[in-house]
Parts: C-alpha cells; structure tokens; sequence
C-alpha cells in the first residue's frame, strides 16, 4: 500500500514539479462561480470561505481525536473545498486583496498545524510513540515549506516548485482520514514535505547564485 501510495504522491507532481494549481489555473473559476452564485449571489465575501475552512479543519481535529476517521476525511474534503471557493469568489468579483491574501495564508497555517496536532494527541493516546514522532517530522517539513517561500519572496526571489504543497498535503491526508490509512500516508509526507523543501532551497540558491537577482 506504501508503495502505491507513493506512486500515487509522485504522480500528483509528475509534470516539473508543478503544484496542481499551477497545473490547473484557473480553468474552473467560471464552472464554480456559477454554482457558488447560487448560494452567495454576484458580491461574495471571500473571507468568509476562508473561515468557513478554518472552521471545517477545526471540526476535522476534532473527529481526529475522537477516533471518527470517516467524519474527519469528510469535514477535511469540506475544507479544501472552501479554500478552493475563497480564492474563485475573490478572483471573479474582483476582491482580491492583500488583506484576504494574509488572512487566508495564517489561518492555512493554523489549520495545518491544528491537524497534526490532532494526529500527535491521537496517538500519544493510544501510546504509538513511533507515530509520534513520524508526525512531529512530517510537522517540521510543513512549516518549512510555506517558510522558505516566504523568506525568498522576501528576498524579491520568486519560489513556486516542489512537489508536496498544501493542495497536494490536502489530498493526501483526506484519503488517509477517509480510509483510516494514516500512517503510510504519514510516511509519504515525511519524505516529500522535505524534499519539497530542499527543491525549495536549492532553487532559490541557483536564482541568487545567478547574475539574474
């Protein structure tokens, strides 16, 4: 399982590293705005999807920790579904702001980190040390990878590549939520969260090695 597990993560990226919104664009804006105008009209609020997932993660560690995995894959599908509507919403109303951009990016980062730590407390309690600490690695890539693309863009150093970004984590922890299969996609993550770090550094390293920047 591991290993078609792996096969399946690496398949997620195939295409030179590309994230699958980059793989994707922005294809669908027009197919999913119009369902969404159903429900939010033509003036959307983007922010509130934004805290709709938020909230849609929240009640995702908490099935977590309560040992409902199918509730948690399903409430954690929701989620990535309101970050999915958050940015259409903002790009076809026009209200693509820097405010939505800095809400949506901390609360992905509390959401991320919520989930894992709904992990660690799941298994200290059932006393699987070994997933413990496989889950504070896969902790350490996750909060580095949005990290490294923060300094470097701080740097006026464009940094997209890697193969283990949010969407494709997303992907990856609802099939194991959904299906109880944790721990193999556990393993997946703590490899490639941090060889998508390393890309990561390494490709800022070749741009401001360059005469280019």
């Amino acid at each position: 399982m591991l290993f078609c597990l792996t096969k399946f993560s690496l398949a997620l990226s195939k295409t030179n590293n590309k994230m699958i919104g980059d793989k994707i664009g922005h294809r669908l804006d027009p197919y999913l705005f119009a369902i969404l105008k159903i429900f939010s009209g033509q003036h959307g609020n983007p922010n509130v999807f934004t805290f709709l997932g938020f909230f849609a993660t929240l009640a995702t560690s908490l099935f977590i920790v309560k040992d409902r995995w199918f509730l948690a894959g399903s409430t954690l599908i929701l989620s990535g579904l309101f970050d999915l509507f958050d940015g259409v919403v903002a790009r076809k109303t026009g209200k693509v702001t820097r405010l939505g951009s800095f809400l949506d990016s901390v609360l992905d980062r509390y959401s991320d980190l919520l989930l894992l730590l709904a992990f660690l407390i799941y298994y200290l309690k059932k006393d699987r040390s070994d997933l413990v600490i496989l889950t504070s690695w896969v902790s350490i890539g996750t909060v580095l990878i949005p990290y490294v693309r923060a300094k470097a863009e701080s740097l006026n150093v464009p940094c997209s590549v890697g193969m283990m970004e949010r969407a494709e984590r997303i992907i990856l922890l609802s099939i194991g939520t959904l299906f109880h299969w944790m721990e193999p996609i556990l393993w997946i993550l703590a490899i490639f969260t941090h060889v998508t770090v390393l890309q990561r550094i390494y490709d800022v390293w070749k741009k401001l090695s360059s005469s280019k920047i």
